[in-house]
């Protein structure tokens, strides 16, 4: 018999990926922008996270993957124990959008303080100074999802990948071609990958 292909055999699998946005934080509830701010949790998130565990009881988690930034990576930790799983890794290529001067202000302090910026972000979704423009914030988003699909075992199982509101709509309207409204902390969105691609998407 000829020898297996070798690329064949390491081709990416066909997988679910249950992403989930982190729970709450004190910036979340006054409306701030994060970006790659690295706000923790607050007693408030830390509840959402524990009754997302129970949420996701039965799907057949086998691990998880998460945003670097403490809100997501506590998120999953509250989880992954309440499932049993473990935490595999942390990956920065999961953080949310860099929003540049926009961090730390609320929308109607953007608008005061840099009127011209939040204008062009309001009116044409013009990156604001110091942001992440589309481009490269989606590849890195969708070169992570297919790094998880393929490094973490047990293999095809599937996986929770913790990230950020952001984020995730960026996931979505890549997959649906559609960007969906703003996603509420705990929301979770199953991707079925497959390939190089996200194959499928829904909210759970």
């Amino acid at each position: 018999m000829p020898a297996a292909d070798p690329v064949a055999t390491h081709l990416p699998q066909r997988r679910l990926l249950y992403v989930a946005r982190h729970g709450e934080t004190d910036w979340n509830a006054t409306m701030r922008w994060q970006g790659h701010t690295d706000v923790p949790l607050n007693e408030t998130g830390r509840a959402q996270a524990r009754a997302l565990g129970e949420r996701l009881r039965g799907k057949g988690i086998v691990a998880a993957v998460a945003s670097d930034l403490s809100r997501a990576e506590e998120t999953a930790r509250i989880v992954a124990g309440a499932l049993g799983v473990g935490l595999a890794y942390v990956d920065r290529g999961l953080r949310e959008r860099q929003y540049g001067v926009f961090e730390g202000l609320t929308r109607s302090e953007c608008e005061t303080e840099h009127a011209e910026a939040w204008r062009a972000w309001v009116t044409g979704r013009v990156v604001p100074p110091g942001g992440e423009a589309n481009e490269p914030f989606t590849a890195r988003l969708i070169g992570s999802l297919g790094r998880a699909a393929r490094e973490v075992e047990p293999a095809g199982g599937p996986l929770l990948v913790v990230a950020h509101g952001g984020a995730m709509r960026a996931m979505i309207a890549t997959a649906t071609h559609e960007t969906p409204p703003m996603l509420a902390n705990g929301v979770v969105w199953v991707f079925t990958w497959d390939g190089d691609r996200i194959a499928q998407a829904h909210e759970l």
